[in-house]
Formats: structure tokens, sequence, C-alpha cells
């Protein structure tokens, strides 16, 4: 404002609202520009003219020197506004700048600034100019000029405080608010987009009222950048959108509560309850809120936020609700809820006795003398399916409390009363949960008892004998007993087609749900019924029920048949593990020995060397030398005895002749037939037999004794295979008897001799098929066999051998 045309009372006026312009308008009228009074030096103005380019006309606008001037207005107290102006610098240094502000003729200069901000005074009919000058270099002057209406200049925003929460793909946005612009922002707009997204969702989202907006349809697993920005209006003719806000994805996992366990009591009265939990998505969330708070409603509801997976709280014995959420910036999970249950009257350490008043009233009173301790006292009484009460109060002269009540008690309901102690002196409500009170005594009672209105069920009998049995039920229902259980009372009689006996009553306790009924007559029918009482009388009665008890007969006839089920049974087992128990004894006495016989090396001999192994060989070696069949070579040959004789002197002989059977049975068929006799080459190793007799004791030359025919072999009559007798020596076995050791045996009682016989006519033969070392081994082992002649042997010694 140009100052030195105006007079002293509104010099005064400008003092009192802005002392920037007083400080121009001296500065005018001395010749130096004295700073605000936030300033501490005083700069001189060396221009005096009445507009601004008169002093810094030589300044211009550069993009390195101050830029970015804005001016705005601000809502205050008392409908007023605050104006102001901002502006950044030049980068990395200090300046001083010089605002002015000019509207039609008037001028107010603001010199000496160190920072980017000032407030400034305008009138809001104006329009308004306002430059910013950096003459910290007097060669050097740069600026920054803006131009505006002060009505489009007032702004609203951005809000200053901003709640997220996501659930069910929704986004629900709480803003507020500065208290001086509350009343002129009656909505706000929200825009929003994917993280990291370049484009915003179009078009932004308005809310319903001030505080609450709601963003739906989107993808519960990814996260959100959101902005906001309230709705312009005549008020706010500026809204500015707010920062960047990054909202995390939504939690929709529910914590699953795996245990809500209670400990050993910590004090008297006090427990210890173990909650822990676990959650799917740990990864997303930021942090639990366990919220706890009595059943009866009485406040407060404590809330414990943890970064654990698992809460330890110190409760009395009364009753509580639970409820576990995860949290992150987004807001919370589903809750997970549960009840903390109280505990048994057994974990309570005082007596507590109780007096009713009517229904409208009652007065509990306790044994102790707890008022030296405590003078704050809880009240709570339930009955099942009705929530809680509870009363709090003050009591430090009497151990007893009126209570009255806000509503009747109910007749034949049992209720249950419950008196709490807390350390407080005043007041005596609930400061908090943990940790706060203890439970002194419980007593659960009636107003007005009643009989009870329905009969034990479910009634069957077990152990039926001829004098006795069982009888079983199902105990009344606690809503229906109507009163304390004393016991049930059971009706039994005899009945027949005709009548009805007396009837008999027997009283069981209320803790027992089966009784025996003895001293009955057998093959009898009774009928039953049971009823329960209270201290009100007996209850109604069961539905009649039946049951028979035993014959003599029948038990007798029973007792057979299970006899004879037990005395077969018996027999059964004793038979099967007599049989196991010798088949066991017999093996492990009796070993089983194989059988050499079975052998398909070597057959079972028996007594007799069965010419069925000896035929089909014969007929093999027949056929190969029917050719030449005119001369008998016969040689009586003496070798030492074989060491496996002597060894196994008193073994039985494997093959001996059988003189009867050969007589009986005649000469053999195929030697019968022959019609030319047997030819035996000269030269033929021929396996030797040797047998030791008694009378064997002259020392003769195994080996070189050779005995030539003198008989005609066209006239002598062959000797018949039949008539032959291979006599071994005894054998010894050293293990058990098997296929391979009998044989291999049986070829070293063999010993290979040369027979030497003076050839009766030459044969074009030279090798007997006996000595071949492609033939079998039965081959092998049976054509060397020694025969003995049973005729014409003049002495013991005398052995002949052939060779067929």
């Amino acid at each position: 404002m140009h100052c030195l045309h105006k007079p002293l009372p509104y010099l005064i006026f400008a003092l009192l609202l802005s002392p920037g312009a007083v400080s121009l308008c001296l500065g005018v009228l001395f010749g130096y520009v004295i700073p605000h009074s936030s300033l501490l030096q005083v700069s001189p103005v060396t221009c005096g003219g009445k507009n601004i380019s008169s002093c810094c006309g030589h300044c211009v606008t550069s993009q390195e020197g101050v830029s970015e001037l804005d001016c705005f207005g601000k809502h205050l107290r008392l409908s007023r506004i605050s104006w102001k102006c901002v502006w950044t610098p030049i980068k990395h240094q200090t300046q001083r700048y010089t605002l002015c502000i000019e509207q039609k003729t008037h001028i107010e200069m603001h010199a000496n600034i160190s920072e980017t901000s000032q407030t400034i005074r305008l009138s809001k009919k104006l329009n308004m100019t306002a430059h910013v000058f950096d003459k910290s270099d007097l060669k050097s002057c740069t600026k920054t000029v803006f131009r505006g209406s002060p009505k489009q200049l007032v702004r609203c925003g951005p809000p200053s405080n901003v709640h997220f929460n996501r659930h069910s793909r929704q986004l629900d946005i709480q803003a507020s608010w500065r208290k001086e612009e509350t009343k002129y922002i009656p909505l706000y707009s929200v825009r929003y987009k994917e993280l990291n997204s370049p484009q915003w969702k179009e078009p932004p989202v308005q809310s319903k009222d001030r505080n609450r907006c709601t963003v739906g349809n989107l993808n519960s697993s990814l996260s959100y950048e959101v902005q906001i920005e309230c709705v312009a209006n005549n008020k706010c003719t500026q809204c500015p959108w707010s920062e960047v806000f990054t909202v995390p994805p939504e939690l929709t996992d529910t914590p699953l509560i795996e245990m809500v366990k209670d400990s050993r009591p910590q004090t008297k009265g006090r427990r210890l309850v173990i909650i822990k939990w676990k959650f799917a998505a740990s990864e997303l969330a930021e942090g639990y809120s366990v919220s706890v708070g009595k059943a009866s409603g009485e406040d407060p509801i404590e809330t414990f936020n943890t970064s654990r997976h698992l809460l330890i709280v110190t409760l009395s014995h009364s009753a509580y609700h639970l409820k576990i959420t995860a949290l992150n910036g987004a807001g919370t999970s589903p809750a997970a809820q549960s009840t903390i249950w109280p505990l048994d009257d057994k974990d309570i350490y005082g007596k507590l006795n109780l007096t009713f008043n009517g229904n409208t009233s009652f007065t509990v009173s306790w044994v102790d003398d707890l008022i030296k301790t405590y003078s704050c006292f809880s009240v709570e009484w339930w009955t099942r399916g009705i929530k809680a009460a509870h009363k709090s109060f003050y009591e430090d002269e009497n151990n007893y409390e009126v209570i009255p009540l806000r509503e009747p008690l109910e007749l034949y309901k049992r209720y249950t009363f419950t008196l709490h102690t807390r350390p407080d002196k005043e007041t005596c409500n609930l400061k908090f949960i943990n940790n706060s009170e203890s439970t002194y005594g419980s007593i659960q009672s009636y107003f007005t008892e009643g009989s009870p209105i329905s009969a034990p069920g479910n009634i069957s009998s077990s152990n039926v004998t001829q004098s006795s049995m069982v009888l079983e039920w199902t105990s009344v229902p606690e809503k229906d007993t109507r009163g304390f259980l004393l016991g049930y009372i059971l009706h039994y009689t005899k009945s027949s087609d005709d009548r009805i006996d007396v009837e008999k009553n027997i009283t069981v306790d209320a803790g027992s749900t089966s009784y025996e009924l003895v001293d009955l007559q057998s093959n009898t029918v009774y009928q039953v019924q049971l009823s329960a009482f209270t201290a009100a009388g007996m209850g109604v009665r069961s539905s009649a029920v039946y049951f028979e008890t035993k014959s003599t007969v029948s038990l007798s006839i029973g007792g057979m048949i299970a006899g004879v089920v037990i005395g077969a049974t018996s027999l059964l087992l004793v038979v099967n593990l007599g049989s196991l128990l010798l088949k066991r004894a017999k093996r492990l006495l009796w070993p089983s020995i194989p059988n050499p016989g079975n052998s398909n090396a070597i057959q079972k001999i028996d007594g007799v060397c069965a010419l069925e192994l000896l035929e089909p060989i014969n007929r093999q070696k027949l056929e190969e030398e029917e050719r030449d069949a005119n001369s008998l070579h016969i040689v009586d040959s003496r070798e030492e005895t074989s060491p496996v004789s002597n060894l196994h002197s008193n073994t039985d002989s494997c093959l001996h002749l059988n003189t009867e059977h050969e007589e009986n049975q005649g000469p053999s068929k195929t030697a019968a037939d022959s019609t030319e006799t047997t030819k035996v080459d000269p030269q033929i190793n021929v396996g030797l037999c040797r047998r030791n007799t008694a009378t064997d004791s002259s020392a003769q030359d195994p080996t070189s004794d050779t005995i030539k025919p003198t008989i005609d072999t066209r006239q002598t009559d062959p000797v018949p295979i039949s008539a032959v007798a291979h006599q071994c020596p005894q054998l010894s076995f050293m293990s058990d008897y098997t296929t391979m050791e009998l044989f291999q045996q049986a070829m070293t009682q063999c010993v290979p001799a040369t027979i030497t016989l003076e050839p009766h006519g030459q044969s074009e033969y030279t090798d007997s098929p006996l000595t071949r070392p492609e033939s079998d081994y039965i081959h092998q082992s049976l054509y060397d066999t020694v025969l003995h002649l049973s005729q014409g042997s003049t002495s013991p010694t005398e052995v002949y051998y052939t060779a067929l």
C-alpha cells in the first residue's frame, strides 16, 4: 500500500493487522525499509516510487532463480481466512527474498525473508498480484509472479487422517479433516489404481458423506494406491489431491484358535489362561488384536495387540468372551471368537450364602472377614440360556449386601451366583480385565423349586437270571427337574394275565442310573416304572416296561449246551495240540533219511541183482557182438583186496547171486534164443570185482593167471546170463545216503585188470564198447560185472570172469 497519503488512524489500524505493512510505511517515510519483527536485520530501500517496477523492474524470470510461486487461503476459526504464499528457492544456496503483494494501488512488501513461505493480508474482493525477488546478487536479480482472485484461492484439504479397511473385495475409507474446514467439506473423491500401475482408475469414486467412502470390485490379493481430495464448492474452491496411500492386500482368512487352556491357579480365585492361535496368511499380517471381555457385558473390553501367536492373561473364575483378528495396513481379518468358561466351584476358596427377598432382590453374604482387605465387590448371576447380570458395590462395614434386581427371578430356574473381590478403593467398577479381580465364592439356588416334569428314559435290563436282573436308565434333563434332583424311585410288581401283584418301591441315589433287583421269582414277568423326585416332591412316572426272569429248565438246558460246547472245543483243542506235538517230537527224535532207492542213477537193490537193469544193456552188447560169438575167454584173476573193502568191512553186499531165483526161473531168454556162442575179444579191459573169503590166503599173482578155454564154444552151451553171479564186497558210507556217493563208492570197488586171452579166432573188433569213454556211467559200471560160474568151480578161491 502507498502509506504517505493515509491518515494516522489508518496507520494505527494497519499496525494492529499487519506489522509488515507498518514497517513498509515507516520505511518510506524515513527512507529505510524496516523489516518484519521476525527479522533481525534492517535493509535500506533505494526506490521510493509508487509501483513495484520502479524499484525492481530490472529483475528477470529465470528457471535457475526463484520459481513456482503459489498463494492460497485456509479457513480459520470464526470464519476467518489465513492467506499464504509459498515458492521454490534456488538450489544449494541460502537466499534473502522480497515479497510484494499488489492489489490495485495498494502494495504490501516483505523484505529479507529467509524462508520459502510468507503469511500475507489480502482483500477478498480485489484481484491480487504477488512478486518474489531474489536480490542476493546485485548484478543478477530473479523473480517470479503469481496472479489470482482471492475468491478462487480458498483451499481445503488434504485430509488430516485416513483409515482403510478391506473386506469382501471392498475398500472402506474413513477420512477426517481439519476441524476449521470440516463443515465446508460435505463430500470427497477417491481415485485408485493397482500398485505400480501407470493409470488411475476412472472415474474417481465419490463418498456418501464427509467421512466414509467405499470402493468395490477389488482383487483381494492385490495391493492398491489411493489418493483423496474434497469436492470443490464456493467455500472450498481448491481441493488438491492428498499424498499417495499404499493399501496392502485384504486379509481374507480367519485366525484359527488352537487352544484356550486354564493353567494352574495363580493365586486364590485367579487362573492363568493360555490362548494360542494360528493364521494361514501370516506373511500378510502385521500383528494381531485379541479382545477379552466379561460374558456379563461389564465394561471394559480389553484389547491386547501382539505380533506373536500366543497370549497369557490372568483372569478370575468368571466367564469371558474372546475375539482374535489379524491386522495390517488394509484393516483387519474376520474375527475368530470363543468363550472362556467359568471354573467349577471346587477351585473357589470362599463360602457364599444367599437369601431371597422375594423375586426382586436377594442378599449375598460371606463368612470370611473380607472387608479388612477389600472394600470393592462385584456379584454376577445367571441361569441357563440367559445372559449374565452383574452388580458392583462398595462395602467396608458389613459382610453382606442386598442386591436389587431389574428383572424378577423366574420360577423353577436354577441360578448361579458368584462374588468377586477387587483391589480398588474408589470406584468399584472394573478398570481392566487382566489381573484385576479375584473370585471369592459361588453358589447355585432356585428361587422356587418344583417337581420334575419328565421321567427317566431308555429303561432296559441286563444280566437277567432266575432271581435277579439289572435295570438301567437315563437321567432327567436339568431343565425338566425344576429343582435339585434328590434321587429316583423304582416301582416294580409281578404282572400276570388276571391280576397285578402289590407294587414295591425302591429309592435310588440321584447319582446312579442303574440298580439290581434281587429276590425275584423265576420265569416271572415284572412291570417296572421309574420317577425322579426333588424337594418339591415326586415327578411323573415313566411308561411301564416288562421284563421276565429266566426259568430253571431253560437254565439247565442252557448249562448243558454250554457244557457240550465247551467240552467239544476242549477236545478239538487237545487233539490239534497233540498232533502238533507228536509231529514235532517225531521230527526231533527220528529225522528222515533219504532213500537211495528213489534215485534215478541206482535203483533199489533188495537182495537180488535186478535183471531188469542188465537186460537192455545185454541186448545192446549182443547186437554189437553177434557177428563173432565163437569163443568164450575165461580168466581167473586175483588182486589185492581193495582198501575200501578193508575200511568198510561191516557193510552189506550190494549185489549177490540168488541161485534159488535162477533155478526157479531157468535160463535167460536172451541166451536161450541165441544160435551162436558169445565171443570175447582179447585184451579187453574189464572191471574186476574182488571177493574176500576165509580161504583166500595163498599168495597168488592177481594179474598173471590166464585160463585158456579147452572146450569148443560151438559144442558148449553158452553160459546163461542168469547163471552169472556178481559178488561185491561190503560198503560203508560215512554220511547220509545220497545217489552220487553211492555210485562213487560202487565204482571204487571195481579195479580194472588186463585179461590176456589166447585168441581162438581173430576178431575184427579191437575195442570193447564197455570201455568207451562216451558210454554213460550206468553202462560203464554194469558191463564190468564179474560173473561167478556156479558150475565147474573146484575150490572156494577159484573165480571165473567173463565179458559179455
